[in-house]
């Protein structure tokens, strides 16, 4: 039954049982039930993270070098002072091992415990093998699988809900989850309105069992609006658009993004989103511990976070420091978050994105320790 007739249906039995009051308080009860009804709970939780950025930084005022910008212009419209860049013949690869293994080392995890590897990535070291396969092979897991997954800035989101099926099914017992990009070898510097954006980065957390309901994934919620693909996107390189010197001559294997198209959907579905998750488990705002959105632009969290009501202290904002490093930007938070004492046991966290494709994922979750 649809939520609007569900609601027909219900207020016209209670009106004639016991008055408009008691249908209104009875009805908001009944919403919040069908709601935690059609949640998607994984018996699973982030029991460690970790994450890595190169430590080249590239200031504001180093790209005044680069292109026609300035630190003030930067950062008035996205909130970015600095973010970092990898040596030439770093990849994505080499930020994901180290990611992977601060976080086995915090979680004092032999790496041969590891059963899944999942690494989010939409600039891998090659096309094949999986980044996976290469961080499986450095960091010694030798009894795990694993493969690749390609949804942008909402990559990270996408392979912890997959990664935490694994676990929650009761197959795996701990799931490596990775998003990991370099951003800075797709950017082309003769585009200020893009190449100011990104910046290089890896996080890892680390997935196991859940023993009861008040831990872990409480629901999840992801979708895509294929419309919208060609607003975000890299042209060259693919079937479609092998690389030639044609394709090299038309800048064809760099980011290429319609920046207002991307900014109004991304500020809406974020909301939307959101909302959607808190209110389908009968929590508001005001039960969120914290919030970690997709650093892509600090107008649209700012944005996002006035549709909520929420104050700054239940915002994870770190864009000024790392720009946006696609699949990294929400296991970076959450990496900060813990690091800066924001994050306990108990606590309720909504993880949030939109990116290419256009891709929109959210996670809700009570932190696990």
């Amino acid at each position: 039954m649809k939520a609007k007739g569900r609601d027909k249906t219900v207020a016209t039995t209670l009106l004639s049982l016991g008055g408009a009051s008691h249908t209104i308080s009875i009805l908001h009860v009944v919403r919040n039930l069908y709601g935690r009804l059609m949640s998607h709970r994984i018996a699973a939780k982030i029991t460690g993270v970790a994450g890595y950025v190169p430590p080249q930084v590239l200031t504001n005022a180093d790209l005044e070098k680069l292109v026609d910008t300035s630190d003030q212009w930067i950062r008035e419209r996205t909130g970015i002072r600095e973010r970092h860049r990898v040596e030439k013949g770093v990849a994505a690869s080499h930020l994901a091992t180290e990611a992977a293994k601060k976080l086995l080392a915090q979680t004092r995890t032999n790496p041969g415990d590891i059963d899944l590897i999942v690494v989010a990535s939409v600039t891998p070291d090659m096309m094949f093998p999986a980044t996976a396969c290469l961080v499986q092979d450095r960091i010694g897991a030798k009894n795990a699988w694993g493969f690749d997954l390609s949804a942008a800035c909402a990559g990270f989101a996408y392979a912890l809900t997959v990664g935490a099926q694994f676990v929650g099914a009761g197959t795996h017992k701990k799931v490596l989850v990775i998003g990991s990009d370099v951003m800075t070898s797709i950017l082309d510097y003769q585009d200020r309105a893009t190449c100011i954006l990104f910046g290089d980065g890896a996080g890892a957390v680390l997935v196991e069992p859940a023993a009861n309901n008040g831990e872990g994934i409480l629901d999840f919620h992801h979708d895509v609006d294929g419309s919208g693909g060609m607003h975000l996107c890299m042209p060259g390189g693919g079937s479609l658009n092998p690389s030639t010197h044609e394709t090299v001559e038309k800048r064809m294997h760099y980011v290429h993004q319609e920046g207002s198209q991307v900014f109004k959907y991304a500020v809406r579905r974020m909301a939307e989103l959101s909302c959607q998750l808190i209110e389908r488990n009968g929590f508001s705002g005001r039960d969120l511990t914290l919030i970690v959105p997709h650093q892509a632009n600090l107008r649209i969290i700012r944005a996002m976070q006035e549709r909520l009501g929420l104050d700054d202290s239940k915002v994870m904002v770190n864009i000024d420091r790392y720009g946006n490093t696609t699949a990294a930007t929400i296991p970076l938070g959450l990496r900060d978050a813990v690091e800066q004492g924001r994050l306990h046991k108990g606590d309720l966290v909504l993880l949030i994105t939109v990116g290419a494709g256009f891709t929109t994922g959210g996670v809700l979750l009570r932190w696990a320790y």
